[in-house]
């Protein structure tokens, strides 16, 4: 079975579960399988809840991972929804990699890619928002915000005027190409950040971000590693600031002379000082993990 993907921060993600014996883990973001076979080979005695909102995605993950059997239960939903789905459940551990997938990537017909023949970028193909709708009838000043917000860019208000006076756009092509003139960051693709607040319109990805982690806080999880691994600042930004409210014992505020709140609202203590990221060798084997950050967090017992 070719497998084109390699899984980011692999060995990274084994070394924050390796101590996990019993119980499941959720992979909130299936995709290609390659973070759940890796746990499922050196967590023996561990089953895997797999959950992915692309029904491409847990076909070929059910192929690949079929020798595992039982040990593996497969959703197609979205991950803002798996933890309720699953909170009665003996869970140690939570990863999720978030993102587009190397499988959305690298089909054309997806919509993502910069040389892509349509614009669609929708990870749910049957999701009713897509990137045509987005680019061709969003105002100008619809467009500017969420190239401001999801982007951050500085010319939002320029890129946006431009899409409107060429649009209708047909492509993830022309779309990019129109890029071409506001290049101001040669090391990377010019229409990288248009592309990343498009698709992040699309799929709700920050909503569904913060979704996911406001289940885990719901769920009262017990004992149980948490693992983000986010691929830009405004998704790090999110799982940080969670983090440390999630450490926090008290909640008063700063105005308080004395804490009134009790001092016991903690429900975990952050892992991961700092964000992990892929090593050196490993961004030069795999130039797509070079932006990824991984944060850890573990509830109390």
């Amino acid at each position: 079975m070719h497998i084109p993907h390699i899984p980011v921060l692999k060995d990274e993600v084994l070394s924050v579960f390796a101590d996990i014996k019993t119980g499941y883990i959720i992979d909130c973001t299936l995709g290609y399988g390659g973070h759940s076979e890796a746990l499922l080979q050196h967590n023996l005695h561990v089953k895997l809840i797999c959950c992915d909102q692309d029904a491409e995605a847990i076909a070929f993950s059910k192929k690949r991972l079929e020798a595992y059997g039982d040990r593996v239960i497969f959703e197609h939903a979205k991950f803002s929804s798996i933890i309720a789905l699953y909170k009665d459940y003996d869970i140690r551990g939570v990863l999720a990699d978030i993102g587009v997938s190397s499988l959305q990537l690298d089909h054309n017909s997806r919509g993502f890619g910069f040389e892509s023949a349509v614009l669609d970028m929708r990870m749910n193909p049957q999701n009713p928002l897509n990137a045509s709708e987005v680019v061709n009838t969003y105002s100008i000043t619809q467009l500017e915000e969420i190239l401001r917000e999801y982007g951050e860019m500085r010319n939002a208000k320029e890129v946006a005027r431009a899409i409107v006076a060429n649009r209708p756009f047909e492509s993830a092509k022309e779309l990019a190409d129109i890029m071409q003139s506001f290049n101001s960051k040669p090391k990377i693709h010019p229409a990288t950040l248009l592309f990343q607040a498009i698709r992040i319109e699309v799929n709700d990805e920050l909503g569904e971000l913060d979704e996911l982690l406001r289940s885990i806080e719901v769920a009262k999880l017990k004992n149980t590693l948490i693992a983000i691994i986010s691929f830009h600042s405004l998704e790090d930004r999110i799982v940080k600031r969670t983090f440390q409210a999630w450490s926090k014992n008290c909640i008063c505020p700063p105005s308080l002379m004395r804490c009134i709140c009790g001092n016991d609202h903690a429900i975990g203590k952050i892992i991961s000082k700092k964000p992990i990221i892929p090593s050196v060798k490993e961004q030069k084997k795999n130039p797509r993990s070079r932006s990824a950050k991984m944060r850890v967090f573990r509830t109390f017992k």
